[in-house]
């Protein structure tokens, strides 16, 4: 219940504010985090360390520093979702290739629209929600039922459908099936129960829904990302459909196209390792 109220709290100050003022209190806060939370710290220049693995002259320490900061304004972004609408949206944030999805939802099987824990997704889904497309979120249910409740509020209130993950499939074919858009984070599954490839030339889990989804349904894998600028408007980037022809072997398939849009995480992890919000070990130890 405590964190409830944390998270209300933090929203009334995140509305309250101007915007560069809650950014700069959300900087604050995040230097004093990153102080303090050694096993955060840990875990977060551990990853970017097997990023840039063998690579000179790269400051982690900076980097760790900033994946704090931008996370922490990545909050106060989810805070303030009420503010957001067609202005802000044109005011703040550059479309690039938004037209892709268009492209794929003319097949007629809807569009998988995959990402990472990169720059800010959340926010990345409300805007698309916002221009007019029909669009679903898997999220992970919290524990507590008035957080997990103020959550989806937030999603839920900008056009965000939310679908539990424990009861996705069925909803996430139903709403591929409807031509809707069907938002995955695709770069790791934490429950270690995912399909093991390589990012970055090392073991990890990925998890299996957007390609099982994709060979199931025929619904295209669309990339996409929002990426803050250094000036804190944003960038929502839209690659290319991946392009996959299957062999027939469900195995096999999953893995080639895993490895596919793998090689598109890992070059949008690395431009931007300081929007990289991993704060958990995040390879396969071997």
């Amino acid at each position: 219940m405590l964190n409830y109220y944390l998270y209300r709290f933090a929203q009334s100050v995140a509305l309250a504010l101007p915007i560069k003022l809650a950014y700069a209190l959300a900087v604050f806060l995040a230097d004093l985090h990153y102080l303090l939370a050694f096993r955060d710290r840990r875990f977060v220049k551990n990853n970017l360390k097997e990023i840039f693995t063998g690579e000179k002259n790269i400051r982690l320490d900076k980097i760790s520093r900033k994946v704090f900061r931008n996370f922490a304004k990545y909050l106060v972004d989810f805070f303030r979702f009420e503010r957001l609408d067609r202005q802000y949206i044109s005011r703040n944030i550059k479309l690039e290739n938004v037209a892709y999805f268009d492209q794929a939802l003319a097949k007629g099987k809807g569009v998988i629209v995959l990402t990472a824990h990169l720059g800010n997704w959340e926010l990345g889904g409300v805007v698309l929600a916002q221009l007019g497309y029909p669009f679903w979120a898997v999220a992970l249910p919290h524990k507590n039922k008035d957080v997990d409740n103020f959550f989806v509020s937030q999603r839920s209130r900008k056009g965000v459908n939310v679908i539990p993950v424990g009861k996705a499939v069925r909803s996430c074919i139903a709403a591929l099936r409807k031509n809707h858009l069907l938002a995955l984070v695709g770069d790791r599954d934490f429950t270690e129960k995912g399909l093991i490839a390589r990012l970055f030339g090392k073991p990890m889990h990925f998890p299996e829904g957007p390609a099982a989804l994709s060979l199931l349904t025929g619904a295209s894998i669309v990339p996409g990302f929002m990426l803050r600028n250094p000036d804190d408007s944003f960038t929502l980037r839209i690659e290319k459909a991946v392009e996959f022809t299957p062999c027939g072997d469900k195995k096999k398939d999953m893995k080639k196209i895993i490895e596919i849009y793998g090689e598109i995480f890992e070059r949008y992890i690395r431009a931007y390792p300081d929007q990289w919000y991993v704060f958990r070990r995040f390879w396969v130890e071997q």
